[in-house]
């Protein structure tokens, strides 16, 4: 994994939503977020901004969420990978995860990495 996103598996963080499930991408309007999508605060990622997050598991819009770090989605062709967050004791399968998050990594090469604890 590149940098140290590995570290974040199993941690629990709080998700800042600022993309909430059924909301369109700021830049590209034709892509509506399924799931809630937003960052963990003071956590710096290599694009400058702030480590971005998919949130899994709670299907209504919401402006945060504290949760479980279960996967990593790594990105081969892009500088910042992406945790996946969900309430404890959720677990996906990579397989299902790749699904979800789907509406936006189509435009990536990625992969995604599990939790194991």
């Amino acid at each position: 994994m590149k940098g140290s996103v590995e570290a974040y598996l199993g941690r629990e963080v709080t998700v800042t939503v600022d993309r909430p499930a059924g909301s369109a991408h700021p830049e590209h309007p034709n892509i509506i977020y399924p799931i809630n999508y937003g960052f963990i605060a003071g956590e710096p990622a290599p694009d400058g901004e702030e480590l971005d997050a998919y949130l899994l598991g709670v299907d209504a819009p919401v402006s945060s969420f504290r949760g479980r770090v279960i996967a990593v989605v790594l990105r081969r062709d892009d500088a910042e990978d992406k945790l996946v967050v969900a309430p404890d004791g959720f677990r996906y399968s990579a397989e299902s995860i790749a699904a979800a998050v789907w509406f936006q990594e189509r435009w990536f090469d990625s992969e995604v990495v599990t939790w194991r604890g």
